[in-house]
């Protein structure tokens, strides 16, 4: 029973976490090995259970959507299905073993972007006389990317999302957290529809339902928690994840 409580919590916390600032897979995933599941397994099961979480997020956000740049809604969207669908598949036939000890590495690469995109954005405008902008074709080809390792492991895709629309069009953190919130619902539901057939994600029923119904409760919470937060409030949240998550991966490996 204390297992299941846990894993509730975790689905909560990771609801709660990917709806506000990103992060969700960083409590959900330690819960699930936790539990007794492999990595590999628990990865994917963590995918699959944030699903419904994460697209409840994304309709409570939905009259809050900013286009990122001038790229088009859709275009970003049917790039992170395929990015997504992607991942997945590497997740499923590649070792992680490279990949686990690099993510630190990126992680601390998000969060200083994240923290100083905007400025050096507006130093390199001012320096220049005009804004600095991401093209579509460049916005899409950064979203592919993102969406692959969103698809293959997840964590902290939504703050390296952040980061890149940050520094590339100075979009704000809190004007882009829907876009962010939408873009992650597309990469996950695509995921999950490979790890449903691919994975041994239905192995433990009984844990992936309960973080399911404890991700739902929270993303539904943290969304209309994040939508009533002053700009600077969130965008503090979000950096203060980012580097608790990049903090707790470096001590981890």
């Amino acid at each position: 029973m204390s297992e299941i409580l846990l894993v509730l919590l975790a689905g909560v916390a990771a609801g709660a976490l990917n709806a506000v600032g990103g992060g969700g897979t960083f409590v959900a995933l330690p819960a699930l090995v936790a539990a007794g599941l492999s990595p590999v397994t628990a990865n994917a099961s963590s995918t699959v259970a944030l699903v419904p979480g994460t697209v409840a997020s994304a309709w409570v956000y939905r009259r809050d959507l900013t286009p990122v740049g001038d790229t088009s809604t859709r275009a970003l969207t049917a790039v992170s299905v395929i990015g997504g669908l992607l991942g997945a598949g590497l997740l499923l036939v590649l070792p992680a073993v490279s990949f686990d000890a690099a993510l630190p590495w990126l992680l601390a690469f998000a969060t200083v972007v994240l923290a100083f995109g905007r400025r050096v954005s507006r130093a390199v405008s001012d320096a220049k006389g005009h804004t600095v902008g991401m093209s579509p074709r460049a916005v899409l080809l950064g979203q592919l990317l993102l969406a692959v390792y969103g698809g293959y492991f997840g964590g902290a895709v939504g703050i390296m999302m952040l980061a890149v629309w940050s520094i590339g069009l100075g979009l704000d953190t809190s004007a882009g957290n829907p876009m962010r919130v939408a873009q992650i619902a597309a990469i996950y539901l695509s995921a999950t529809g490979l790890f449903l057939f691919a994975s041994d994600a239905l192995s433990e029923p009984l844990l992936l339902t309960t973080m399911l119904v404890g991700a739902v409760a929270g993303g539904v919470a943290g969304a209309h928690v994040a939508r009533r937060l002053p700009a600077w409030l969130l965008r503090s949240v979000i950096l203060a994840t980012a580097v608790t998550m990049t903090v707790l991966y470096f001590l981890r490996g």
